[in-house]
């Protein structure tokens, strides 16, 4: 197998990977670094030369998905192969890519904003090719044969790892994985090796989980904070992301239904739209433990009032993207509102890189300063700020065992930072000292 990672970076950025197998190519995802915007946030398309056979995406989240129309502008007839629930989601979360590059235009002036329009996407998704978990698909070429497994791998509604077929030969690209069940979604269903070459993520490299915080005790540390909060008149700011983490949280939200004070709870467009989407994905999939009712039953409300910093908007739980307090976004504007009351709470809710505002305000000491720069305010930090661990990837020591069971005779180390793959090379060579252990380098052709 030949492969190459198309992103510009070695941390967590534009996920798109080149694998040939014989004579075929396959491009697995097609996203953008969320630290970019433009056509700096892109993988290197460029690469990609001729055709693929086939282009697979393993879930919806940008930084997998972003450039798929680009890819899609490029190679017509490519099919773009992607589990039920994710063809269902994929249009939606573009457009409102769309939107937001349209944003960014206006506010930062570059030219070739947006990458692509409304209409691509439309036409980009009739090229879809929805591949149930556990089906093969066959491909055809030179009298040779590829097969295409797409298999649950938790994370996120849709989320697939891709198993590849070829000549005796196995091979297993993970995506991002969460082995947890969440409230609405089960865990990942892996298969199990021997496989020739693993493609494993590295998200949570850098860390082990702390004894006791598991998904369970977590979602019960987070349920007596808000509790806390609002018995004291208080508000709650959940940052999450509007595919996946928020619909988490409603549905905690909703097993909890008298247990906390009753509030209004409010959510924001995309979250809403897909919480629907989920609705219709249970309905026809199966694949997932979200109906409306649950909207209905909390009266979640549409945060549609102007906020303004240092000036709270009322009593409630405020359930907002994006996750990491992403400058110009409905959590941001709600931070700045409650940061500077004692009685209110924000909480954390899943990974923040260290560079965005919500890593930097996790960084800050209670009672600091902390500046909203897009908004021109700065303010005390007074609210309690509180992070939980309910991150939609496996813990390391999770992935290190499946690792360590695959018995692969290669693995790849992808989707994480450099310190993060560096402890599972260290971990996997010592321990499986015959499997060769590589690290990638962007744009450089790797032989396994």
């Amino acid at each position: 197998m030949k492969f190459v990672d198309l992103g510009t970076g070695e941390g967590i950025g534009a996920n798109c990977h080149m694998l040939e197998l014989g004579p075929f190519r396959i491009l697995v995802d097609a996203g953008m670094n969320p630290r970019e915007i433009g056509s700096a946030s892109l993988p290197r398309l460029g690469m990609i030369g001729r055709a693929p056979d086939a282009v697979i995406l393993t879930h919806c989240h940008l930084d997998h998905m972003g450039a798929l129309p680009l890819v899609w502008r490029a190679f017509q007839q490519t099919p773009i192969l992607m589990s039920p629930p994710s063809s269902m989601l994929a249009a939606r979360i573009l457009h409102n890519s769309v939107n937001v590059m349209l944003r960014q235009r206006n506010d930062s002036g570059l030219a070739d904003l947006p990458l692509y329009t409304h209409g691509e996407v439309d036409r980009m998704n009739m090229n879809v090719l929805p591949l149930k978990f556990g089906i093969t698909r066959h491909l055809e070429k030179r009298g040779e044969e590829l097969g295409i497994t797409l298999h649950q791998s938790g994370h996120i509604a849709g989320a697939a790892s891709v198993e590849l077929t070829y000549d005796g030969e196995r091979v297993l690209h993970t995506g991002d994985v969460l082995f947890d069940s969440q409230r609405h979604l089960g865990g990942a269903k892996l298969p199990e090796g021997p496989f020739s070459v693993l493609i494993s993520e590295t998200t949570r490299g850098l860390s082990s989980r702390p004894e006791g915080r598991g998904r369970d005790a977590e979602t019960a540390r987070l349920l007596a904070t808000m509790d806390d909060t609002l018995q004291a008149g208080g508000s709650v700011l959940i940052p999450a992301f509007a595919l996946g983490r928020a619909q988490e949280i409603l549905c905690i939200l909703h097993e909890s239904r008298g247990k906390l004070p009753k509030v209004p709870v409010y959510c924001v467009g995309l979250g809403l739209d897909v919480a629907q989407r989920f609705d219709e994905i249970s309905r026809k999939t199966g694949l997932l433990r979200f109906r409306s009712n649950v909207l209905k039953d909390l009266n979640v409300k549409s945060l549609e009032r102007d906020i303004k910093p240092g000036k709270s908007p009322g009593q409630g739980i405020y359930v907002l993207g994006s996750g990491m307090l992403s400058e110009k976004t409905p959590s941001y504007a709600l931070a700045a509102s409650l940061l500077h009351d004692p009685y209110s709470s924000v909480c954390i809710v899943g990974y923040c890189d260290p560079d965005t505002p919500g890593g930097q305000l996790v960084a800050t000491d209670a009672g600091g300063d902390f500046l909203f720069g897009a908004l021109d305010y700065q303010t005390a930090v007074h609210a309690r700020v509180e992070r939980f661990d309910l991150s939609g990837h496996a813990d390391r020591e999770e992935l290190l065992d499946y690792a360590l069971k695959a018995q692969a005779k290669t693995i790849l180390l992808v989707h994480g930072e450099a310190d993060a793959r560096e402890w599972f090379r260290a971990q996997l060579s010592e321990r499986l000292p015959e499997t060769e252990v590589i690290i990638p380098k962007p744009l450089e052709h790797v032989v396994a």
